[in-house]
């Protein structure tokens, strides 16, 4: 499905789309335009055809059809793009009246994800969604495989080089599927891991192209790409980072979203979007500068439910707002940080937001401890933050935090400074 990675010439391609008052069809499109972008096609055009639903045989009607041919002899089209995802019958037809490659919005997507995937998980996740994807879509291709399976050995009829590839790709899908477990054990692992030690976990989700890399770097100097396409990064990254009361928790950057991402995705990707179910802190981050901020925001928040993280703190990050204008819906939303990662503007009311919503809380204190009290010490660096140590003539002074039930225990000792 990678069809623009070798090619030095971008493919001309051509967006359609049928309104059937289901979803938001002028938005849609205008992100199937930047996702087309993003694959690295040449958008040289596009319509959407309002009807109450698809045409089952061609997805648009047989009018827009004759018009979709016209266009593509006379642009030169090389690709035809549908805002949906077509069923093997309908991107057949397409093909076959239009003599053009036809691909729906979820193998655009599916190739998207194979050009930035690079870590071992993130390619396995890309090719079982691909694999899952043609499987109930080679029914309609039984002609044209018996022709690529052709000479000695291989001929007689479709069917028989059709059933051989289904159970190859079951197979292979079975393979990628124990690898895919074998690092989930080994990230259920590292998830327990981080839970015996205490480590608290921030987790930043949000729609595509919001700034979370961007945001992520700021905060981590994390080296994560930062560029202005969607889905530019795709492996999910963790750093440690040590916010102002002392306390250091881990920073996991996650996918981007995407509204009506294909279903295919949503279970491929589902391992690495628990980093944000299991996370302590959800950082919901979205581009204020963006006209469907609200829209992008429900969709992150759907999803985060459906991972079932309804009783996990969630800090709304507005990102961006240097691009917003004083007075617009976005500055007047109260219960939200307001944020430019790339300017560093108001990441100081970002971490505080962090700290009040951290799941045990916390105190920086400075303590005196007398020498007979030094097993303290010991305490306070096994379960806590130890911030500095010296030993004085008084006693050992200290710096550190500590929650709520360790200051039960050193409160007598603390310094008013």
């Amino acid at each position: 499905m990678e069809y623009y990675e070798n090619e030095q010439k971008a493919q001309r391609a051509f967006l359609i789309s049928v309104d059937d008052s289901s979803f938001d069809a002028e938005s849609s499109m205008n992100e199937l335009y930047a996702l087309a972008e993003s694959a690295g096609a040449e958008v040289v055009g596009s319509f959407v055809q309002k009807l109450e639903k698809p045409v089952s045989a061609t997805y648009i009607g047989s009018g827009r059809l004759e018009e979709l041919c016209e266009i593509c002899s006379a642009q030169e089209i090389d690709l035809i793009i549908a805002d949906c995802e077509l069923t093997p019958n309908q991107l057949r037809n397409i093909e076959d009246e239009t003599n053009v490659r036809v691909i729906d919005r979820t193998m655009l997507i599916l190739d998207i994800f194979a050009l930035r995937a690079n870590s071992k998980e993130g390619k396995l996740q890309v090719e079982i969604a691909q694999l899952r994807y043609m499987l109930p879509r080679l029914t309609g291709k039984g002609v044209q495989m018996s022709r690529l399976g052709g000479g000695i050995g291989t001929r007689g009829p479709g069917e028989t080089k059709l059933e051989t590839d289904k159970r190859h790709i079951r197979r292979k899908i079975d393979a990628i599927q124990e690898q895919l477990n074998e690092i989930e054990r080994h990230r259920q692992q590292l998830r327990r891991r981080r839970k015996k030690d205490g480590v608290i976990t921030v987790a930043i989700v949000g729609y595509t192209n919001a700034g979370k890399s961007t945001l992520m770097n700021y905060l981590t100097d994390a080296g994560v790409l930062e560029k202005d396409q969607l889905f530019a990064t795709l492996d999910p990254t963790s750093r440690a980072l040590k916010l102002p009361n002392g306390v250091t928790v881990m920073l996991i950057d996650t996918v981007g979203l995407v509204r009506r991402l294909p279903h295919h995705l949503v279970k491929a990707f589902r391992s690495t979007l628990e980093e944000a179910s299991e996370a302590d802190i959800i950082l919901n981050v979205c581009d204020a500068s963006s006209d469907e901020a609200l829209l992008h925001l429900n969709v992150t928040k759907e999803l985060l439910e459906s991972l079932g993280c309804a009783d996990t703190p969630i800090v709304t990050v507005f990102n961006k707002c240097d691009l917003v204008e004083q007075g617009s819906f976005v500055s007047q939303v109260s219960d939200a940080v307001h944020i430019s990662a790339k300017k560093g503007k108001g990441i100081e009311n970002l971490l505080a937001a962090i700290e009040d919503n951290l799941p045990v809380r916390v105190k920086r204190v400075n303590l005196l401890l007398p020498f007979d009290k030094a097993g303290i010490t010991a305490q306070i660096r096994q379960s806590a933050t130890l911030l500095s140590e010296e030993y004085t003539q008084d006693g050992i002074l200290i710096e550190a935090v500590v929650d709520e039930m360790l200051y039960a225990r050193v409160r007598e000792y603390v310094l008013n400074v």
